[in-house]
């Protein structure tokens, strides 16, 4: 058995990045942060023992340079690599490129990744194992002719899908054959321009499915296991907002059964660390291989809330040729955790993101209330990184009080200068379909045409009340700002003309 590294870089930022340091601290393992122009001023980079500046603030300029981010390895003197989620985390050439250059990747092979990674040969893997897998094609296609007649064989609707993608990127629901063509040509473009890989293939869209996902650990020696289920059927443009775990969509059967499947299917892949299997579970009971997560996932907080287990201290210890402790095969579901996914973005319109500078950030405490977040008062969104700026976790000893505490937890949560996501969030979990288990993938298509409207990231007299406050109380208006040149205006200037009895629209 190696030893546990002596020093990590993390090849990520925000919220990821800080998660993964506390990981580290935790273990007694330094930390080298990098970051980007536009994370000078960043969490992660004041929370790690060494930081590397490492290039203007586009990705491929910065947390995507392979070059870069092994220079600062080397530089600093880290024998591993943590990627997190996202940028270089799935990225086969980068975990080759570690092997080469004798740093341990924090992570599972290239090859796995690579396998897995390919939408049509993880369905191949999962086939061959035994475990049920969407109905649809073999293999991607060039010609739309083989398109029309494998949506005629398996039925309409059908979804036309990147083999190399992700997030909702490449993917097209076609309701209908004179549909097809546009939508195939529409999925590559995004494709192309996501993933540098135009190949779509096209399966049976499921309707009203739940989105089952289950936890996977895996060692060197041949040893693997699940952690249990995470419902993410909660999403928006495909992508979940809302997760939870025990899913109230399974029994013990059923449980078992899925969890030996998404077993069966890290097995077949020779895979080792930490992944993710995804299925979609149809209203019959029946479920169907979806695609494997070869990294962390976003939502990994309730898994550890509810068994007790460090998933990122399991990664390391993995990744160092530790076998699985005996202490993972004894844990059981405890209670009920949700998380909810903070973003900056408006879902009055389309949820697009929201930029600026954070005036007043506060986050919520309480028993079983947990917040991962990558900001502070005085942080700034831009448009170069994905929005989301922290993600709320409540564990309980059931359902109902999760939501009820999530909900509370939700309203205390106090930012300023940006839209966020929290009022929307709220709504839904305040819906009789959420609270009653009908979960399903097009909830908010479903359910939350009627979305509540926010302001400027001005939300209640009561918020306002409290930045003005906190602001009037210091010199600065900033935790991480000490510059009396860029101080931000306050959240009265932000509110433009007023008077005693206008309104702020909540």
């Amino acid at each position: 058995m190696n030893s546990l590294p002596t020093k990590i870089l993390i090849a990520n930022r925000s919220e990821i990045a800080v998660r993964i340091i506390r990981g580290c601290q935790a273990l007694g393992i330094a930390t080298v942060a990098v970051y980007s122009e536009a994370d000078n001023n960043s969490k992660h980079k004041l929370l790690a023992d060494e930081s590397v500046h490492i290039g203007n603030s586009p990705p491929l300029e910065s947390y995507l340079n392979f070059d870069k981010i092994i220079d600062a390895a080397k530089f600093t003197g880290a024998d591993a690599i943590h990627p997190g989620y996202g940028f270089l985390s799935e990225n086969a050439l980068f975990a080759e490129r570690c092997q080469k250059e004798n740093i341990k990747f924090i992570g599972p092979s290239p090859e796995a990744i690579r396998l897995m990674g390919d939408k049509i040969e993880s369905r191949k893997v999962a086939a061959e194992a035994g475990v049920p897998v969407t109905p649809g094609m073999a293999g991607c296609a060039a010609d739309i002719d083989s398109f029309r007649a494998e949506a005629a064989r398996v039925g309409y609707p059908v979804l036309i899908k990147a083999s190399a993608g992700g997030g909702g990127k490449g993917m097209r629901a076609v309701e209908n054959e004179s549909e097809l063509e546009a939508a195939i040509e529409a999925a590559q473009r995004e494709a192309q321009n996501a993933f540098g890989d135009d190949r779509v293939y096209l399966e049976k869209m499921i309707v009203n499915p739940r989105h089952i996902e289950f936890q996977i650990l895996a060692d060197e020696h041949g040893n693997c296991m699940h952690l249990f289920e995470r419902e993410c059927s909660i999403q928006r443009r495909h992508q979940k907002i809302i997760e939870e775990t025990p899913s109230v969509a399974l029994d013990e059967n059923l449980r078992q059964k899925m969890g030996d499947d998404a077993v069966k299917v890290a097995k077949a892949a020779n895979y080792a660390n930490a992944g993710t299997i995804e299925f979609l579970l149809d209203e019959n009971g029946d479920y169907y291989f979806l695609e494997m997560n070869t990294r962390l996932q976003v939502e990994h907080p309730i898994t550890e809330m509810v068994t007790g287990i460090d998933l990122v201290a399991e990664q390391i210890k993995i990744a160092a040729g530790e076998k699985l402790g005996k202490h993972l095969y004894d844990i059981s579901q405890n209670g009920h955790a949700i998380e909810c996914r903070i973003y900056a973005e408006d879902a009055d319109n389309n949820f697009m993101p929201s930029i600026g500078k954070l005036l007043f950030y506060q986050e919520p405490v309480g028993d079983g209330v947990r917040v991962d977040s990558g900001v502070a008062t005085g942080s700034k969104i831009t448009i170069d990184y994905d929005p989301i700026m922290s993600k709320l976790i409540v564990h309980a000893s059931d359902r109902q009080t999760a939501i009820t505490n999530m909900i509370e937890a939700l309203k205390s949560y106090k930012i300023l200068g940006v839209k966020t996501c929290r009022h929307f969030i709220t709504k839904i979990l305040q819906h009789e379909n959420f609270a009653n288990g009908q979960t399903f993938t097009n909830f908010i298509e479903t359910n939350m045409t009627n979305k509540p409207k926010s302001s400027n990231g001005i939300e209640t007299y009561n918020e306002l009340a409290v930045a003005a406050a906190a602001m009037l109380s210091s010199k600065s208006s900033s935790l991480l700002y000490s510059d009396t040149d860029d101080l931000p205006p306050s959240p009265w200037q932000m509110l433009g003309d007023w008077s005693i009895g206008s309104s702020i629209s909540g």
